[in-house]
């Protein structure tokens, strides 16, 4: 099982939208040295939604071969087309990722039953393990946690990052029929540190993204049940979660890596760069947090 702080790493992109391959690979190498526990490669942070099908499975690969086994690597594959998504994750396992992360459809708004079968189709057709991914907030589509039990007795279905950011949800969820090694991740960074402790196995993370160091021993202390040093380090980090999050994800946090100069300010259209009535909240959070 994989646990702890996982980022979901952006993708460094030039001023023009070309992705910057030296970056990426330095941006792999200094989460390794902080203490990041896996990394996502082409969530919806690493704006899947804007590369071309070669550019997401390049990024992917590259990853893989930069993180040379020393952390494990989970391929965002999620599509809003079940077969596109079977595509996705195939390149994802040929790619060498150890898991994929599946975002629900979006815009479609399946049912819970057309959720049920998108997951099982993809699970038969791929051998690898798959992260479920729940954000309502994003997609318009909410898998109930029913669904969850349901889809967690399938083979190769281990776990899933759930976002609603609702302490009710992760209630629910720990209070499913799960087997026992079934992950439950936090994705909202802003409540991770809580879930955490009453029982999720780790966050994939914004935040991690300019923090990494920090996030993982958060995340280590609340899974010890250290909750005066997990609460300690999440209140540093609190403004972060919160400023991170001023415009959509990940507009803010592509610029206060730029800020701490890790990046350029490259973003793909529909997105661009962060009003700068937001900039000196971003750049104080990142205080705050010790980034800068």
């Amino acid at each position: 099982m994989i646990k702890g702080s996982i980022v979901a790493i952006v993708t460094p992109m030039f001023p023009d939208g070309a992705v910057d391959w030296d970056s990426l690979s330095a941006l792999v190498e200094w989460h390794i040295s902080e203490g990041t526990d896996a990394i996502v490669a082409v969530g919806t942070t690493g704006e899947s939604a804007t590369l071309d099908v070669d550019e997401h499975i390049e990024v992917i690969r590259r990853v893989v071969k930069l993180s040379k086994k020393r952390i494990p690597v989970i391929a965002g594959t999620g599509a809003n087309s079940t077969s596109e998504a079977i595509e996705l994750t195939q390149a994802g396992k040929d790619a060498g990722a150890d898991a994929a992360l599946l975002v629900t459809p979006y815009y479609n708004k399946p049912p819970q039953e057309g959720l049920y079968r998108h997951y099982k189709a993809i699970a038969e057709a791929v051998d690898i393990p798959v992260i479920l991914y729940n954000v309502p907030g994003r997609t318009g589509c909410d898998m109930l946690p029913a669904t969850v039990e349901r889809l967690a007795q399938l083979k190769n279905i281990v776990g899933l990052k759930e976002a609603k950011g609702d302490f009710d949800r992760v209630k629910d969820l720990l209070a499913l029929d799960l087997p026992r090694d079934f992950a439950l991740y936090s994705g909202d960074d802003a409540t991770a540190c809580e879930s955490i402790l009453m029982g999720f196995h780790g966050d994939i993370s914004v935040t991690a993204n300019v923090a990494p160091r920090k996030m993982h021993e958060m995340c280590v202390a609340a899974a010890a049940g250290d909750r005066k040093k997990a609460e300690r380090l999440d209140t540093e980090l609190q403004p972060l979660h919160k400023h991170l999050f001023v415009e959509p994800n990940p507009i803010p946090v592509k610029w206060a890596l730029n800020e701490m100069n890790k990046i350029p300010a490259g973003l793909r259209l529909p997105l661009v760069t962060m009003d700068p009535s937001h900039q000196d909240t971003v750049r104080n959070a990142l205080r705050a947090a010790g980034a800068i």
